[in-house]
């Protein structure tokens, strides 16, 4: 395991363990960040622990053309209950991941130093949120946020960091209308870390960690 300094460097990814843990320490600045975003590195830690850095030798990943709906959520999306917007309340999206409790998680991986930094690329058009709302009906708005999720836009690459769903299948609305969006754009993938059952439903799969590296270049 690398020991980061003040440099701007990271150790070469192969040199990460089976458990895809690269390095620890540094901080968490735009510019590591960013370097660590487009190098296929991110950080994942605990509060009160250092800052730990992840480039796992399999990387969950969607082709935007791989998406699949299942017919209940086509369903579900068809009722119109819900309104999804972008990047309209960045911060109450990585508050709620922050703070919604989770089935078999006992906390958060998303600290104050972290929700403050992502606070900062999204300041800056880099982190990107994705709002599920309860319905609007005409002028009567209910402005209620039950769902979204929040990433790093790399211009042909966005990489998932987190959902939340206060009200059943918002986060699963906000990641389809997500990669719809992003499949009009023509981006390549949308890159979901680690294994994740939920997003395997939605047409996410692993690949090997330097095929995932080729589509960052």
């Amino acid at each position: 395991m690398y020991l980061l300094s003040k440099d701007l460097i990271f150790p070469p990814v192969h040199l990460a363990n089976k458990d895809g843990l690269l390095a620890i320490g540094g901080d968490l600045s735009i510019e590591r960040l960013l370097l660590a975003y487009r190098s296929g590195i991110f950080p994942w830690y605990n509060k009160g622990e250092p800052i730990i850095w992840y480039c796992p030798e399999t990387r969950m990943v969607l082709f935007p053309k791989d998406l699949k709906i299942s017919k209940s959520m086509k369903q579900v999306i068809r009722k119109n209950e819900f309104k999804v917007t972008f990047n309209q309340n960045f911060e109450a999206v990585i508050s709620n991941c922050k703070t919604i409790k989770r089935n078999g998680q006992g906390g958060t991986w998303i600290t104050d130093e972290m929700q403050e930094a992502y606070i900062k690329l999204h300041k800056l058009g880099i982190a990107q949120s994705v709002e599920v709302w309860k319905h609007c009906d005409g002028a009567h708005c209910d402005k209620e946020l039950v769902g979204g999720l929040y990433g790093i836009d790399l211009g042909t690459v966005f990489c998932g960091e987190s959902m939340f769903s206060k009200v059943n299948n918002t986060s699963k609305i906000a990641f389809i209308y997500l990669v719809e969006k992003l499949e009009k754009e023509n981006y390549k993938l949308i890159d979901c870390q680690v294994y994740n059952s939920h997003l395997e439903s939605l047409g996410a799969d692993e690949i090997p960690r330097d095929e995932f590296l080729r589509y960052l270049k």
